[in-house]
């Protein structure tokens, strides 16, 4: 009973590929979700660095004062756009790998879990 059962469990995921490779409805189904985590993830990364990096002329114009402050003989609005927004983009961009991967990990382990 316990070999028949196993071997169930491995027609289903054997199943669930096939359905991938063969491009079933099933198959679209998950490749649909993946693709639509992917850019929920996209977007709300993009959201940030809209937010992190286009607030800041916002927040100059808003406050003059903020822009007029110097750090090490050189304006602040210079420092931020210039020089910490490339470490910025880079964190960003290292966590949309990360996530993208993890949501790509996620979809693997799904497709290859054994149905119960």
């Amino acid at each position: 009973m316990v070999l028949a059962e196993v071997s169930r469990r491995q027609d289903r995921a054997e199943r669930t590929r096939a359905e991938l490779a063969e491009q079933t409805r099933v198959g679209e189904a998950l490749v649909r979700g993946l693709v639509r985590a992917q850019l929920a993830l996209a977007l709300r990364l993009s959201l940030v660095v809209a937010i992190g990096l286009g607030g800041l002329p916002w927040l100059f114009a808003v406050a003059p004062a903020v822009g007029r402050v110097t750090v090490l003989g050189v304006n602040l609005p210079w420092l931020l756009l210039g020089v910490a927004s490339f470490p910025f983009l880079i964190a960003v961009g290292w966590a949309y790998v990360r996530l993208a991967e993890r949501n790509e990990q996620d979809f693997t382990d799904l497709v290859q879990r054994p149905e119960r």
